[in-house]
Parts: C-alpha cells; structure tokens; sequence
C-alpha cells in the first residue's frame, strides 16, 4: 500500500514538475532562486530530450508500482490515472524534443522580455 501511494506521488510531483517547467519563467522574473531552478530544469528537459533519456521520476514510479504490484494496471484513484495520461503522453521523441525546445524558447522570451 505505502507503494502504491508513493507511486502516486511521484505522479503528482511529475506532473507538476512538468508545470513548472511551463510557466516556471513567471515567478523566476522575480525570484533568483526559482530562476536558477527553472533554467537548470529546462536544460535538464533538454539533455535527457537529446540523449533519448528517460526521467529519473519515470524509472522511480516504475520501481514503486512492480515494487508494490507488478500486474497492476490501474487500481489507483482517478486523478492519479489521468494524471499519468498526461505526463506520460503517447508522442514520438522527436515531437516531444520539438515541444521541449518550443517551451525552452517560449520562457527564454519570457525571460529576456523587459518588464513593462
């Protein structure tokens, strides 16, 4: 059961995780701290984009769901289910490379836009 709940988390982080790494330039205009983070994020996006890498929070919730039950297919809450769906997208890798460069512009511009 603890499993199958930390898998969920994870799911959750994620998909926040993925948030912010959207709009992070928004609050990283005016926070230093969450600028650093932001930038390191997206180049972090970027590099496992470019070496065909998984992200560690993917292997982690994996390793947590067979940890907890390796024939689940989805007994979770629906929140967590469709959650999933949307972190993990069914995309080619070089579609989801192409999005991550487009974010990676969009909050560059975000970034270097003066403030009106």
């Amino acid at each position: 059961m603890v499993y199958r709940v930390l898998a969920d988390t994870v799911v959750l982080i994620h998909f926040l995780w993925i948030l912010f790494l959207f709009s992070g330039a928004i609050w990283g205009r005016k926070h230093r701290t969450i600028k650093i983070l932001h930038l390191s994020g997206l180049a972090f996006a970027l590099i496992i984009q470019r070496f065909d890498w998984y992200c560690p929070l993917t292997y982690l919730e994996v390793w947590l769901r067979s940890s907890y039950n390796p024939e689940i297919t989805w007994a979770g809450s629906f929140i967590i289910h469709y959650a999933e769906k949307i972190v993990y997208l069914e995309l080619s890798r070089i579609l989801v490379f192409v999005f991550t460069l487009l974010i990676c512009c969009f909050n560059g511009w975000l970034y270097l836009r003066r403030h009106r």
